[in-house]
């Protein structure tokens, strides 16, 4: 890993999980710094996360985070629905040997109890990670990724917000991806589409109950 992807994926991970807040200033020196990397790679980092939107870049003002706006949530959701479904169709039709291995060990997690919401969180990322990837289509699979990030910012919202009933919610719809990878480790493409629409659109609805009802 470059020092430029060990930054994005630090900056990145400092932004979707809210430490660097909503509208924050970017402060280059702090975070070469905090990373222990320098001015060239956190730069080339800082570009892509603007590109991506979590970043923003104001002439003469400065680089700031990106504001979250839970009202997007409905946005994301119509372009989610549209092309993951198709990701997860592709996947099913196309995942090689190494990406149903990958899938397997997936499976596998997904029976282990007692996860807190982080680990939730990155266990969601890494099955989405894993059929975006078995699609073998990579201007997808780049799409998809910056669509998913957005989502998950949202999602970081909802978990200071989430009764224990909600949580348990969460969890759910984490754990509904066995349906999906199963489909997709099976080779059934209309399995893997309608299971991942369901996933999308049960996503939003939970996401919606936690932060846009009080």
């Amino acid at each position: 890993m470059s020092l430029a992807e060990k930054a994005y994926q630090a900056i990145r991970e400092l932004i979707v999980s809210l430490e660097l807040a909503p509208g924050a200033v970017i402060d280059e020196p702090e975070l070469m710094e905090r990373l222990g990397i320098g001015r060239t790679p956190v730069r080339e980092a800082l570009r892509r996360l603007a590109h991506e939107r979590l970043v923003e870049v104001f002439p003469r003002r400065g680089m700031f985070v990106t504001g979250v706006d839970v009202r997007e949530l409905a946005r994301l959701s119509e372009v989610r629905a549209v092309l993951e479904p198709e990701a997860a169709r592709l996947a099913a039709e196309r995942a090689t040997d190494a990406d149903r291995a990958a899938i397997g060990e997936l499976l596998e997690e997904l029976e282990a109890p007692g996860r807190d919401d982080r680990e939730l969180m990155e266990l969601d990322e890494r099955i989405h990670g894993a059929v975006y990837r078995a699609a073998h289509n990579d201007l997808l699979e780049a799409t998809l990724s910056q669509y998913y990030v957005l989502a998950l910012r949202i999602w970081s919202m909802a978990l200071g917000r989430v009764s224990e009933s909600s949580a348990g919610e969460l969890e759910e719809a984490v754990v509904a991806h066995r349906a999906l990878l199963e489909a997709i480790r099976d080779g059934d493409g209309p399995r893997a589409a309608e299971t991942m629409r369901a996933h999308v659109h049960d996503f939003e609805q939970a996401m919606h109950r936690v932060l846009l009802t009080v």
